[in-house]
């Protein structure tokens, strides 16, 4: 890796650049031969172009991250953070000649104190890395996005990101009480705070959560915990329309029910798992909700929810026995995005967030939009609390095919503003929705946006291009 660093080409403002980084940084942290730098260019979305940076930085302390930000605004040269690079809007993808900024080294679990119930961690710590740190201790963080076992803190804070127990837990907005980070000009500034309550100034922790790294680099995390909750049960649900399975999703909603999760999957990607995996899922059921609870007696809670799901029309209801039967119906769920991508080849991954009462007026229009463009949509979705992920696959190798995905994708986005939703509930704007988020905001609510990434970021280099 040093070898390829030292003979790799270099003109004379990458040599200035990486000669300056090297005051601080150790040699095994400056990466600059383009085969390896090329790796880090993009995450996972289609349809977002990526650029080549001219050097890829792995620091391990906040000091490295401060260093490297100094040098960036010096020289003028764009930073694009990044973590796992398991993000789907392009939000991680390089630019040209920049430094991507690389977090995952620094990957430590500062505290857990089980009196506070707050975790201090690093950005790169993988998410499963610290649900189970925690759960030594009895206690639980409940944000778990799907990619939770490659994902890190840092790219789940700067995504926002959600997962399957957002319906009764929140999203990690919720979870951030503090942060340090790094600003543009390498200060260090620290926000929130680690105590239960607090209202002192304006909450410029919320304001980064989401930010996709435009404003600073969040270097540690104040995490809220919360006591580890018993081993859900879950039941399965079969309806023969998807009309069937929204509405019972509001009457669960309605009657007051509080699950742990409730999730949809239709006939596509139900048919797309068990080609997949072979997982026995019944193929001709139009809708599959599953639903779970973790309460002190959630047997009785599936029982009820049982009843209403029957109630709308449910041709079979199935709960689980035991735990391992609940993973297993909850593995299925989490292999839908790879099993759809495995269908075709490739996917794009929509993110709309509707109301859960249009949440059967988006699924209805996904199936129009699928018939219009002759595509394969599957749609996952955590249902109970309307973030959907109308999943388009494709062949990228057929040009009409790709030019009528993407097409597709907007149409989603547009039928997900109609109905008075979102173009994002989870996995952030990047680049693939920037167009999409002017429409959102409105001019004068993209005006504003673009004066606060000003203030924060008055030389445009941190992850430029990205939101607006």
């Amino acid at each position: 890796m040093i070898m390829s660093r030292i003979e790799a080409p270099r003109d004379e403002h990458t040599g200035t650049l990486t000669d300056r980084l090297l005051a601080v940084l150790p040699p095994e942290a400056v990466l600059t031969d383009p085969d390896v730098t090329a790796s880090y260019a993009h995450d996972m979305a289609s349809f977002s172009p990526a650029g080549a940076p001219a050097v890829v930085v792995l620091p391990r302390t906040v000091e490295q991250v401060q260093h490297v930000m100094r040098t960036a605004t010096a020289l003028r040269v764009p930073v694009v953070p990044q973590g796992a690079r398991t993000g789907l809007s392009g939000g991680a993808n390089a630019t040209d000649g920049c430094v991507v900024l690389s977090l995952v080294k620094m990957d430590r679990i500062l505290e857990i104190n089980p009196v506070d119930r707050v975790a201090v961690v690093e950005p790169g710590v993988v998410n499963a890395v610290l649900s189970r740190a925690v759960g030594e201790h009895g206690l639980a963080y409940p944000p778990d996005p799907s990619s939770w076992e490659t994902c890190t803190i840092g790219g789940n804070i700067g995504t926002a990101s959600g997962g399957l127990c957002c319906v009764k837990y929140g999203v990690t907005a919720e979870y951030v009480l503090g942060l340090d980070v790094v600003l543009a000009d390498g200060r260090l500034m620290s926000t929130g705070r680690r105590t239960a309550k607090g209202v002192a100034g304006y909450d410029l922790t919320r304001l980064f959560v989401g930010s996709e790294g435009t404003l600073g680099i969040v270097v540690r995390a104040v995490l809220a915990l919360r006591p580890k909750p018993p081993e859900q049960l879950v039941l399965a649900a079969e309806f023969a329309s998807v009309a069937a399975a929204c509405d019972a999703v509001c009457r669960i909603t309605e009657g007051g029910h509080v699950p742990s999760l409730l999730e949809l999957m239709d006939r596509t990607t139900v048919q797309a798992v068990n080609a997949y995996a072979r997982m026995g899922l019944p193929e001709d059921t139009a809708a599959l909700l599953l639903a779970a609870f973790d309460t002190p007696d959630p047997a009785a809670d599936l029982a009820a929810v049982a009843a209403l799901c029957e109630a709308a029309g449910a041709t079979q209801v199935v709960p689980a026995e035991n735990a391992a039967e609940s993973e297993l119906l909850l593995q299925a769920r989490r292999l839908s995005l790879t099993a759809l991508e495995a269908a075709r080849g490739t996917t794009m991954v929509d993110d709309v967030c509707v109301p859960r009462s249009r949440l059967d007026a988006l699924l209805a229009g996904v199936e129009r939009i699928a018939a219009e463009y002759d595509l394969t949509i599957g749609v996952c979705a955590h249902a109970g609390d309307g973030n959907t992920h109308p999943t388009v696959c494709f062949d990228p190798a057929d040009p009409d095919e790709t030019r009528r995905a993407r097409e597709s994708f907007d149409a989603i986005m547009a039928l997900g503003l109609e109905l008075g939703g979102t173009i994002t509930g989870e996995h952030g704007v990047g680049i693939l929705k920037k167009e999409w988020l002017a429409r959102e905001l409105g001019p004068v609510g993209l005006e504003m946006q673009r004066a606060v990434k000003g203030v924060f970021d008055p030389l445009g280099i941190l992850n430029p291009g990205k939101l607006f």
